[in-house]
């Protein structure tokens, strides 16, 4: 089995699950975000070219100001308290929905050695 046929079948339930607990009453259920306020996480520039920043927001919060789809935005973001593992999933759920395609999948090891 290739990569892409395993990811084509890879199970983001899990992740999915997280989203719905964690991000989307920032972010929506359709990952639109809130204009001006909230960041889209669908078809999302920032998503696609900034992965451990994506990675390091989820785990340690963020509270710079960061342009998404040419769009500034400046709310803070709190760390969501998420096991490594946890943060992989909803990674992994996040850049592959919404017409986000993420063929080098996150794992657990590399959002370990993320740091500050």
């Amino acid at each position: 089995m290739t990569q892409n046929s395993a990811h084509v079948n890879q199970d983001f339930s899990e992740g999915k699950e997280i989203y719905n607990d964690f991000c989307m009453q920032c972010h929506m259920a359709n990952g639109k975000g809130v204009p001006k306020v909230f960041p889209p996480l669908a078809k999302s520039d920032y998503l696609k070219n900034n992965r451990l920043e994506s990675i390091k927001a989820i785990k340690y919060g963020l509270s710079v100001e960061i342009t998404v789809n040419d769009k500034k935005y400046n709310s803070a973001m709190a760390s969501q308290g998420l096991s490594d593992k946890e943060i992989a999933d909803v990674m992994n759920y996040i850049t592959n929905s919404w017409t986000n395609k993420n063929t080098s999948l996150i794992s657990e090891e590399e959002v370990s050695k993320v740091e500050r």
